[in-house]
């Protein structure tokens, strides 16, 4: 064998080899996204931290049967399940699965717990068909939708039982929901509204949606059209009328879980450090001052 066929043998190797490990690298990441698991915790009355590291899920327990909102990514659903578990409670009560939106870190586990469960799941009418298509959507970028209708990224693919407008609410016994569309990170993005009661304290949770500019819906042009910014400016709006006491979010990091954690260690008041209007409308006050500056820059390069 010459000595340049060995050469472009041993590239080949490499190559492959390369590619493999980045493979499983890729796939480690679509499935679990880093995250690790989390102790479960309450967090008021009977609504209940059952997430991993930062992407948060979160089980209202009722005696008529169980809330689930948000599913993780595919690879985490055992750990929000051993979660539930170690609460003292069983994934199967649980009877209704909600969603905040349709990406992948907190819809790729909706497949799997809702075959665990049994449970109905619920989603906004806009993201219900992102859902049901394993993460494909009209708004990705078309070689993105090409590769999920492919199957070589995407996720599970959950059946969507209920569609839902705005303002639709969801009971199961003394649990209710209200959904508020709050769209512009996805068409259907769900910011949820929960009353909870921690002795005789009437509070309000509230587990706001992400408010991240989405990608770019083409790779040559990064400009967010009319819709796109209609839905963020009435999400801004709603966000602010909500009389929020509990801040809640889908990473935990955005409401400085950790930090409030480290709080309630040494509080008298273990719900003190979880009541934080001003923190929660000052991250809307940031993300509008952020989307309002993009599309300023949109504009002026138009």
């Amino acid at each position: 064998m010459s000595i340049k066929r060995k050469i472009w043998i041993g590239i080949k190797v490499i190559i492959t080899v390369g590619a493999i490990w980045l493979y499983i690298r890729w796939k480690d990441a679509s499935n679990y996204g880093g995250q690790r698991y989390k102790e479960p915790f309450r967090i008021a009355g009977n609504l209940y931290y059952v997430g991993t590291r930062d992407v948060t899920s979160y089980l209202l327990a009722g005696p008529k049967g169980h809330v689930l909102i948000d599913g993780g990514y595919p690879g985490t659903a055992p750990m929000i399940i051993k979660s539930i578990t170690q609460l003292g409670f069983k994934i199967t009560d649980v009877k209704i699965l909600l969603n905040s939106h349709a990406h992948v870190d907190h819809a790729g586990g909706l497949a799997q717990l809702q075959k665990a469960s049994g449970a109905q799941l619920w989603v906004s009418e806009n993201d219900a068909d992102i859902i049901e298509s394993g993460g494909a959507s009209y708004r990705n970028p078309g070689p993105l939708n090409l590769l999920m209708h492919l199957g070589i990224i995407g996720y599970p693919a959950a059946r969507v039982n209920h569609r839902f407008k705005d303002g639709a609410q969801i009971r199961l016994g003394p649990i209710e929901l209200t959904a508020h569309v709050t769209g512009g990170h996805t068409p259907g993005a769900t910011t949820w509204a929960i009353p909870v009661q921690e002795g005789n304290r009437k509070l309000l949770a509230v587990d706001m949606c992400d408010l991240q500019l989405p990608m770019p819906q083409s790779i040559f042009n990064w400009n967010y059209d009319t819709q796109i910014q209609k839905e963020f400016e009435r999400g801004f709006k709603t966000l602010r009328s909500l009389p929020t006491d509990i801040y809640l979010a889908n990473h935990a990091r955005t409401y400085s879980q950790k930090r409030k954690l480290a709080e309630r260690s040494i509080a008298k008041d273990p719900i003190a450090p979880f009541i934080d209007r001003q923190g929660y409308l000052d991250d809307i006050n940031k993300a509008e001052k952020k989307f309002i500056q993009t599309i300023k820059e949109q504009k002026q390069s138009d």
